[in-house]
């Protein structure tokens, strides 16, 4: 991503994990302009959120762990970006992140998934992460053994080492009796000297018993080296060269990987981590162990290199790595928070439940110790970011601790027609460029008129108004039932090119102008 730059070492004696880059909160806004039409207000709220996590890495130590991130409470309708803004801050900081859905969690007590299971959440994910980093890192010569092994399969018994010869080829010692030696025949007791006699003898090496006549039919140019030991060398490198050059990937070979136990985890409603970690040091009881496959030599590369960079890398030092960059630099982004609010009248059945919910996030998002089967992970420096539409319930629902856990709160706007046009056009991962390029693969060209997609922005802005407003995910219902039947003749029709006029999206979507009942175009 451009505007990204290199990890820097904060200060301080331990270098602490870093954000990717040192970006202004005015260049994390443009950078998010990239993908993102407005919000002007959550963009700048969550820029200087970020910023604030790069200053406090530049800090003491000793001052670095009283500064507390500023959790955000986003307020706003659906599919107006909030999901959106959060994962793209993950990404341009490279931060450990997560999405979480309020309703999946539960009261302790209840069935259902418990609220310190987001942290191992957000804990795998940064374990997974560093744990790429350090195996692309070691690609290279992963990539070496993996050829190794490879040749090791085609060629079996070429790459293994001579045996050991030791002891054999050695001196032989016999014994060969006793004698007596009394010097001076001097009568005195115990001067006889006893003595053992033993032959020494040098056995010949049989591999050698024509080394002579060997070196004399290498001198009349009969042959100087040894078939047995360098033609299977030679093969070796013959299949080495083929494999460089590709010609060997669809030649099928047996290989033996690891089996990892199958646990029934979806049947364990709670402590799923827990009994996992538990169960993982009896696993060759389960069915873990080794299991033999017949895969292509192409297939069998991935998964040797998979297995040898699994051996370069240290996962305590993974682990180590991956719990101090959760710590200081995760981000979770807690969604639908709004559903487990309290209204008001605080009446009886589930109301309790999500009250319940709540008081549980508030220890997680004030700072706990979480056990994790990767070690405690402290959330005391973890930046939380809840939103919610808030339509039916409002953030004063929320329970008055929790509120002060989020003390910034950005309302987020409304999408009109002005802001679908710059979605359909502006962004990177814009709809008219990603459906362009879907059908660009049938060999069918399509381009659209500034006049088609004004009208495509007023239609979605029109539906939003008269049904339930669903933001920019409206332009999906749109974008699909126009060109619906174009996608479904795509591939005989090609090559062909086609323009999208407005004519064109005026005939496609005439039901959908006409009709009042838009039931089946809503998402």
């Amino acid at each position: 991503m451009n505007g990204v730059g290199q990890d820097r070492p904060a200060a301080g004696k331990k270098a602490a994990p870093l954000i990717r880059g040192d970006l202004s909160p005015r260049e994390i806004v443009a950078e998010l302009d990239k993908y993102i039409v407005g919000q002007k207000k959550a963009k700048r709220a969550v820029a200087v959120a970020l910023r604030n996590r790069i200053r406090r890495l530049k800090l003491d130590p000793e001052l670095r762990e009283d500064i507390a991130p500023k959790n955000i409470l986003m307020i706003g309708p659906t599919g107006v970006g909030k999901t959106e803004i959060a994962r793209r801050l993950a990404k341009l900081a490279g931060s450990p992140f997560i999405k979480v859905e309020a309703t999946k969690y539960t009261e302790v007590g209840y069935v259902g998934r418990d609220v310190e299971s987001m942290i191992r959440d957000l804990m795998a994910a940064g374990f997974q992460m560093v744990k790429q980093e350090m195996q692309e890192s070691v690609t290279a010569e992963a990539e070496k053994l993996a050829e190794e092994a490879l040749l090791d399969l085609l060629l079996p018994g070429t790459g293994k080492k001579p045996r050991d010869t030791k002891g054999k080829n050695q001196p032989t010692v016999r014994p060969m009796g006793a004698f007596s030696i009394n010097p001076g025949n001097t009568g005195v007791p115990g001067s006889a000297l006893m003595g053992a006699a033993i032959q020494v003898g040098i056995p010949v090496n049989r591999n050698m018993e024509n080394l002579d006549s060997a070196q004399e039919e290498s001198r009349a140019g009969t042959g100087a080296e040894d078939p047995a030991r360098e033609v299977p060398n030679s093969t070796r490198e013959k299949f080495r060269s083929l494999l460089r050059q590709g010609k060997l990937e669809d030649r099928m070979v047996e290989i033996t990987v690891s089996q990892s136990p199958q646990f029934p985890m979806e049947m364990i409603a709670g402590g799923m981590e827990e009994l996992e970690s538990s169960l993982s040091g009896i696993a060759g009881f389960f069915g873990g162990g080794k299991k033999k496959k017949l895969v292509t030599v192409s297939r069998a590369r991935e998964i040797l290199i998979g297995e040898e960079s699994e051996k370069l890398i240290d996962r305590d030092r993974v682990s180590d790595e991956a719990r101090q960059r959760v710590e200081e630099t995760g981000i979770v982004f807690i969604d639908e928070i709004d559903k487990i609010a309290v209204k008001g009248d605080r009446g009886g059945g589930p109301d309790v439940s999500r009250e319940g919910v709540q008081r549980d996030i508030l220890p997680i998002v004030e700072g706990a110790t979480v056990n994790t089967k990767w070690g405690p992970v402290n959330t005391d420096h973890i930046l939380f970011v809840a939103a919610g539409a808030f339509n039916v319930s409002k953030p004063s629902d929320l329970i008055p601790e929790l509120q002060g856990r989020f003390p910034l709160r950005v309302e987020l706007d409304s999408l009109g027609k002005d802001e679908f046009l710059r979605i359909l056009t502006e962004p990177k991962n814009a709809l008219t460029k990603q459906y362009r390029d879907l059908l660009g693969t049938e060999a069918v060209e399509i381009e659209f008129t500034p006049d088609a997609v004004e009208r495509l922005a007023a239609l979605a802005a029109d539906v939003n108004s008269r049904l339930e407003n669903i933001g920019a995910r409206r332009l999906h219902t749109i974008m699909e039932a126009l060109l619906e039947e174009l996608s479904f003749e795509a591939p005989d029709i090609g090559p062909a090119k086609i323009p999208i006029t407005r004519e064109y999206v005026d005939k496609k979507l005439s039901d959908l102008v006409k009709d009042q009942d838009l039931g089946k175009y809503i998402l």
